[in-house]
This record gives structure tokens, C-alpha cells and sequence, in this order.
């Protein structure tokens, strides 16, 4: 599932840009299958993978620099740790439960929404002063569109769970 977020943060950010520094990014469908299908530990693993992708291209070969490199794969795990949690609790199984997929897809980004902000208002500005008043400047359209993201994601996610090919699939193949 790491892999396959980092394909789609590939493919995804090439195909739609706002300016340099804010583009489409898929990434967490890979996060989100692992969390729901797999639980809050692998969801926080596969968030970490997810985020390196997003961590070289914002972080190390950008402005973000190692701050970046580790940071934003931090934010992408919070969510695969928090989506497993809400996963789990609302007992996301299969057929009738698309719509608890998408709530807890929704609810399960507000914690990374908040290390978001708390990353650019505190983390830049403290580690990276010289560029923090450029960058705080991308910080409402990168959590508008990262909400827009997650809808479209949960609304994804919602037709997986709902699938019960799929998820006989991911049960047979990748949970014991």
C-alpha cells in the first residue's frame, strides 16, 4: 500500500497544480486501504511510507528541506493511525459499512489537519524562519485542498469498503 501511494502522489501531483508549491495528491488511498482493512498500526506504517514521497519532493528538494523529509510523513502517518482507530471502533468490515468509511476517513484527517497547521505556524517558523512568511502564505490553500482530497478519498474508500469483491480480495491476499 506505500508503494501504491507513492504512485499515485506521483501521477496525482503531475496531472493538477495550483502554483509550485500546492498539487492533487492521492497518496493517502494507500494509507486509507491499510488503516481500514489492516488497523491502526499498519496504517500508521503505511502513512510513513506514503509520506516519502511528499517528504523528498515538498521537503528535501524544496524549500522544506529535512524538515520536510521527516515531517511530512509524520502528518501521513497521524492519519493512518487515526483512521485505523475510528476504523476499528465503528467496526468497518465489508457490505454496510461505506458510510462509516467515509466518516472515518473525514474524522480521521482533522488530526493531521491540526499537525498541519501546528507544521507551518510553529515548526517552519521556528526551524525555518527565513522562508516561514512565504510559506505560511500556502497554508489555507493546502488545507483547503487537502480537505477536498479527503472527500474525494473517503468517497473512494466508501465504494471499496462497499465492494465486496475488493474486499474479499484484500482479506484473501493481504490479512490472515
Amino acid at each position: 500500500m506505500g508503494a501504491l501511494g507513492n504512485a499515485l502522489f506521483i501521477l496525482s501531483q503531475s496531472m493538477m497544480r495550483w502554483g509550485s508549491q500546492v498539487a492533487l495528491d492521492l497518496s493517502h488511498m494507500g494509507t486509507l486501504v491499510a488503516s481500514v482493512y489492516g488497523g491502526p498500526l499498519l496504517g500508521l506504517l503505511t502513512g510513513l511510507v506514503v509520506g516519502i514521497g511528499p517528504g523528498i519532493y515538498y521537503g528535501f528538494m524544496d524549500s522544506l528541506g529535512l524538515l520536510g523529509l521527516f515531517g511530512l510523513p509524520i502528518g501521513k502517518a497521524i492519519t493512518g493511525l487515526s483512521v485505523g482507530l475510528i476504523a476499528r471502533k465503528l467496526r468497518i468490515s465489508g457490505e454496510g459499512s461505506s458510510l462509516r468509511a467515509v466518516l472515518a476517513t473525514l474524522a480521521g484527517y482533522v488530526p493531521e489537519c491540526l499537525y498541519t497547521i501546528f507544521f507551518f505556524k510553529v515548526l517552519v517558523a521556528v526551524l525555518l524562519p527565513a522562508i516561514a512568511g512565504f510559506l505560511i502564505a500556502f497554508l489555507v490553500p493546502i488545507l483547503v485542498k487537502a480537505w477536498i482530497e479527503m472527500i474525494l478519498m473517503s468517497v473512494y474508500i466508501g465504494a471499496l469498503v462497499g465492494n465486496s469483491g475488493f474486499t474479499r480480495f484484500v482479506q484473501r491476499h493481504f490479512m490472515e
